[in-house]
């Protein structure tokens, strides 16, 4: 059996999809009530980019773990390029 693959993000991670589930939650009962397609817009909008946010947490952690455990920790004052990748990949 291998061994839990756990990150420091992850409880966070949770919460945000949690309440990311309420919300659609919310959106679903909002159509069945026949609010109007704006509000529904807004409110799906909301959920995707709460989801996209978690999702962004999660690889940004990965990449810190995973660099970290390849190269080693690296300094504050070193980690120019590495900033600049995680921060490149919220274009993905």
């Amino acid at each position: 059996m291998t061994e839990p693959h756990v990150h420091r993000s992850h409880p966070d991670v949770v919460k945000r999809l949690r309440r990311a589930a309420g919300h659609l939650q919310g959106v679903i009962e909002m159509i069945e009530a026949g609010r109007s397609c704006l509000d529904l817009a807004q409110q799906l909008h909301a959920v995707e980019a709460a989801i996209a946010n978690a999702k962004r947490t999660l690889i940004h952690d990965h990449l810190d773990h995973c660099l970290d455990h390849v190269v080693g920790a690296v300094p504050r004052a070193e980690r120019g390029p590495i900033d600049e990748f995680k921060a490149i990949t919220k274009y993905l």
